[in-house]
């Protein structure tokens, strides 16, 4: 029986890159598991097991339009380098969290000069085409 919104499922996944890199995967640590429609996962990632039966396998490509989304400069956030607390010192790459409670946010260092640090606000995987080998481990279905 294929795998329909309001099904549970359990996926295991290998997710890569156009070049080819790893971004991420389940295999050797249980299997991801969410109710399809239910929006916990990127549409592309969601829309790809829907119709998959139990032990199917597919590799599907997944544009970033449906995943992270484009990136948009208006992300990237030049702060001067005064107002970096004393104890942090950042590193091109470095992820760090920003603001306060509720209102903190993800960002990536980009740029660091004496003057100033770039932070990237986008996702990591804003703007890239992902690529997943996709299997369905198992579907408990809606009534």
């Amino acid at each position: 029986m294929p795998a329909k919104r309001g099904d549970r499922v359990r996926v295991h996944y290998t997710g890569t890159l156009q070049d080819g890199t790893e971004f991420d995967s389940s295999r050797g640590r249980a299997p991801l598991e969410f109710t399809l429609g239910e929006g916990r996962v990127i549409t592309g990632f969601d829309a790809a097991v829907t119709g998959m039966e139990v032990g199917e396998t597919r590799t599907v490509t997944i544009p970033a339009d449906e995943a992270y989304g484009a990136r948009h400069d208006a992300m990237l956030l030049r702060v001067p380098r005064e107002q970096v607390p004393p104890n942090v010192e950042p590193r091109v790459g470095q992820p760090l969290r920003v603001g306060r409670g509720d209102q903190a946010v993800n960002v990536t260092v980009r740029e660091v000069t004496p003057e100033h640090i770039v932070l990237d606000a986008n996702h990591p995987l804003a703007g890239e085409e992902l690529t997943f080998a996709l299997e369905l481990v198992a579907c408990e279905p809606t009534t």
